[in-house]
């Protein structure tokens, strides 16, 4: 789908702010879109580029779900079928996001945002990097990356993920960094998969998608994204990246990173350039949400009833996991304990509670560690392992961390004291209004 059309959609529904005063791409938009959070916001007029921007367009679980058309409660069952069942997308070789080349690069044209005034400079943060390996095939991921030039930036490449690798074993790769995506793609980038899984194939399996090849390099790309960076880049040629604002919402450290060529800029004729603050709601959804299904299938796999999973923004919607099980034997919170960690790596923090607890509430989920948890027997701590490298707290250049979690799902069998609140009566209050 045309990020345009499911703005147009947000319109007709009365769910977009447009604000149609002249601003700035240098941190005056970044503010707007922090004060209407979690509100999508389109604005149509920039003092410093002829291109439209949008942002805080998919804060919440349940605009992602609107998207879909289903429930929260269904992306996990969703995503999980998507990764299970991909299939290659529709090739085209007219695309929306190749209605415009433009064979001279100036990336001050583009409306790449300012976030903070903190930034290296102006950053993309929510390009779908595109990649490619001879062996491996193709690679979806997040990449973010920040103008040095103009026709030059650098990105941040995290050891151990595909595109990292791919450098490794070939010193230089082709790239399309592509920018105006919809949930497809954006949550099939995000999905932890093993390597040589190409992740257009998730997207498709979440919502048709077709794709083009690009025009100077050999990688197939989302045909209906807004615009394409196409480049590449090279792992011995480096420059300061940073600072940038981390998942966590922490400044993270400047660090020498590959720098990124731009060779071809295409786009739709009408492009709406894609904002993403980072560090905030929309940042912490596409990154944690897709874990998820991951968590969910480990924890399933032990035999395990799992209801749910939330990655939790309180833990920077990374760091921190809250499961709901339905649990059948003793044993079964520290088991989903150890599952949920082989499900994501990153995850520092984990609880564990009983189906009767709604794990999106802050307050319920206190309530149930401190009601149902003794430190003694329902505490499961790791012993230092690689956590994540978002977590400002973990061992400098290691990653090292201590990581636990804490079983609070009550025992089986009641000794004493009841486990359950109380409930109150449930009645229709406009029985008892007016006259």
């Amino acid at each position: 789908m045309i990020l345009e059309s499911y703005i147009k959609e947000l319109g007709e529904r009365g769910e977009l702010t447009v604000i149609k005063k002249s601003v700035s791409k240098n941190l005056e938009i970044a503010g707007v879109l922090k004060t209407f959070e979690p509100t999508p916001v389109l604005f149509e007029k920039l003092m410093d580029s002829e291109y439209r921007v949008a942002g805080n367009l998919f804060c919440t679980k349940k605009q992602i779900a609107d998207y879909f058309g289903i429930t929260p409660e269904q992306i996990i069952p969703t995503l999980t079928s998507a990764i299970e069942n991909r299939s290659p997308p529709e090739v085209t070789d007219k695309a929306p996001c190749q209605e415009v080349v433009e064979n001279h690069v100036n990336l001050d044209d583009l409306p790449i945002l300012i976030h903070n005034k903190i930034d290296g400079g102006p950053y993309i943060s929510s390009g779908v990097v595109v990649s490619a390996d001879p062996e491996f095939g193709q690679n979806l991921d997040f990449h973010r990356a920040m103008q040095i030039g103009k026709d030059k930036m650098v990105t941040r490449v995290v050891k151990g993920r595909d595109f990292y690798k791919f450098l490794e074993r070939n010193g230089e790769v082709d790239v399309a960094f592509c920018i105006g995506n919809t949930p497809e793609i954006l949550i099939a980038a995000a999905t932890s998969v093993e390597t040589g899984v190409d992740e257009l194939e998730i997207a498709n399996a979440l919502k048709r998608i077709r794709t083009v090849k690009a025009k100077s390099v050999d990688l197939m790309i989302p045909a209906d994204c807004e615009f394409v960076l196409e480049g590449r880049v090279i792992l011995e040629e480096k420059a300061d990246e940073g600072p940038f604002i981390d998942l966590t919402e922490t400044v993270d450290v400047v660090r020498q990173e590959p720098v990124f060529e731009v060779k071809k800029i295409t786009h739709r004729s009408d492009a709406i350039w894609q904002g993403l603050l980072p560090g905030r709601s929309e940042h912490k959804i596409l990154m944690g949400m897709p874990r998820e299904p991951t968590i969910f299938k480990k924890i399933k796999d032990r035999g395990i009833d799992v209801l749910d999973v939330n990655i939790t923004p309180g833990g920077a919607s990374w760091l921190h996991v809250a499961v709901k099980i339905k649990k059948k034997h003793e044993d079964e919170g520290i088991k989903a304990i150890e599952a949920a960690f082989e499900g994501h790596k990153s995850a520092k923090h984990i609880w564990i509670y009983d189906d009767d607890v709604d794990i999106y509430d802050e307050q319920e989920r206190e309530w149930a560690m401190a009601t149902r948890f003794q430190a003694d027997v329902d505490l499961l701590i790791k012993d230092k392992e690689p956590g994540s490298s978002l977590d400002p707290s973990a061992e400098p250049g290691t990653k090292m961390t201590t990581k636990c979690g804490f079983d609070c799902t009550k025992p089986l069998v009641t000794k004493g004291k009841s486990f359950d609140k109380a409930r109150f009566p449930e009645v229709d209050i406009k029985k008892y209004l007016g006259e």
